[in-house]
């Protein structure tokens, strides 16, 4: 009899602990974020072009992430987006309640040496990029320079975010590598800061901007003779920008062009999406999958397409292997590129 009461009880134990009152590792991935809400980090200020992806996403991911939880989307503008990678890797859960719409170069910032960086971007969940970000420099339609020879002979006052931002550093890798004479007026609202500066003639444009940011939150700009688009910062030069020169053109030096190639790798991971390390594996998973499914989603795209978002996707996968290649680059190389994309005085 006692023996048949021990089975008994260790029968009701594993009933409860496969059923319904499952522990949290071993709850199924639907259940664990059925009625949750999570939270959508952005690297960005509002209004600018990063949260105006992350708001549509928001709204269309959470149908293809199991349990449907809802997505809350909270900007976290400070340091050119790297107070939110550092908030996503140590101070939010690691259950996969919270995400973050990261900026594009930010996980190259410990590669390069950035000691504000605390966090190893390859311990990142990377769930996938909506599209590749290719900046731009533009001077605006009332501006003496119109091309990027006018550049080289003239300064060029532009706009600037914090010292991290795409804004303050691309200036400095044209002016170092092509000889522009770019002339940054930094500390402007990382949001709509600089597009005000820029219509109010505070500055003479951009240099640093993605030109999906200009389709997706600054439209206007595209009406003929609006601004003039200087030079493009990609591996590969825009559809939309045929007859504009990409920096990589207008580099001669075999090693300074390698040094580039590093650099516009930032450029490549786009507008990439992650959760922090030490979430559960399955669902890591399930918000990869989600984040496939949400590129491919009818209603996403055609809220994209009415949006003017560029929708060029990455999966989590391909930015890990883009990581891989960039931490293995040579040192001399890496060297260099941090020099010119570590904010000033980083370091000392």
């Amino acid at each position: 009899m006692k023996t048949m009461a021990r089975h008994i009880c260790m029968l009701a134990f594993a009933t409860s602990w496969f059923g319904g009152a499952m522990p949290g590792s071993a709850q199924s991935v639907e259940d664990f974020y059925r009625g949750k809400q999570m939270t959508l980090l952005v690297g960005s200020g509002a209004g600018g072009g990063y949260d105006a992806y992350a708001r549509v996403f928001a709204r269309f991911a959470s149908a293809h992430i199991p349990g449907a939880p809802s997505i809350v989307v909270k900007d976290v503008p400070a340091a050119g987006g790297m107070a939110a990678a550092n908030m996503l890797y140590s101070n939010v859960d690691h259950e996969g309640l919270t995400i973050a719409a990261q900026t594009n170069g930010i996980a190259m910032d410990p590669l390069f040496g950035n000691t504000a960086a605390h966090f190893d971007a390859r311990k990142f969940n990377w769930l996938g990029s909506i599209g590749k970000l290719q900046n731009i420099c533009m001077s605006w339609h009332t501006s003496k320079v119109a091309t990027i020879d006018d550049a080289r002979k003239t300064v060029v006052t532009v706009a600037g975010a914090g010292a991290t931002s795409n804004s303050v550093i691309v200036p400095k890798i044209l002016n170092a590598l092509i000889g522009t004479k770019f002339k940054v007026i930094a500390g402007y609202d990382p949001g709509q800061g600089d597009a005000i500066a820029v219509e109010n003639g505070e500055v003479d444009g951009v240099c640093g901007l993605g030109w999906s940011t200009i389709k997706a939150s600054r439209a206007s700009w595209l009406e003929p003779g609006k601004i003039h688009v200087l030079v493009q910062m990609a591996l590969e030069k825009l559809p939309d920008l045929p007859d504009v020169p990409g920096a990589l053109d207008l580099v001669s030096d075999p090693q300074a062009k390698r040094v580039l190639e590093l650099i516009l790798n930032r450029q490549e991971m786009g507008r990439p999406y992650a959760a922090p390390p030490g979430v559960p594996a399955a669902r890591v998973a399930a918000l990869r999958r989600a984040f496939d499914a949400t590129m491919q989603d009818p209603e996403f795209l055609a809220e994209a397409a009415r949006t003017s978002l560029d929708i060029d996707p990455l999966t989590g996968e391909q930015i890990d292997r883009l990581l891989e290649r960039s931490y293995t680059a040579p040192n001399d190389i890496v060297m260099r590129a941090a020099e010119l994309v570590t904010p000033e005085g980083a370091g000392k």
